[in-house]
């Protein structure tokens, strides 16, 4: 069994839009708009969506130390991906996470990101481990 796709409600989905479309679009996702919310497809990948949070449910928020997603984690193609992906988070004004200990805020050896998107959902990137 492999995971499907994973839904997200986001507090402002064209805020999140603008982050999630460039991101994904590095790392091979096409975005796929539809009346409701917005997808982003990758042939033979689970999918992820994103779609406006009810209303009534805005106030709580969202925290990764809370029950429910902690984070999402992407696979790198390379190192040089990874610092790409860091590049653009910076330029564009999104929250790089642990940046005093990038790209090893995982241990010695582990090439990652750590980011924020726009509801401060902790995104990562891992590159592949060097053999």
């Amino acid at each position: 069994m492999s995971l499907h796709h994973i839904e997200i409600y986001v507090g402002d989905l064209e805020r999140s839009i603008g982050f999630w479309t460039p991101f994904m679009a590095r790392l091979g996702y096409e975005a796929d708009r539809w009346s409701g919310g917005m997808n982003y497809v990758k042939p033979g990948e689970a999918y992820l969506c994103f779609l406006p949070a009810p209303a009534e449910h805005l106030a709580a928020g969202y925290h990764r130390k809370r029950v429910g997603l902690n984070h999402l984690a992407f696979k790198a193609e390379s190192r040089a991906q990874v610092d790409d992906m860091a590049a653009w988070v910076r330029a564009a004004g999104h929250t790089v996470l642990y940046e005093s200990e990038y790209p090893y805020a995982g241990g010695p050896g582990y090439y990652a990101l750590y980011c924020e998107d726009p509801d401060r959902i902790k995104v990562e990137v891992v590159a592949p481990a060097q053999t």
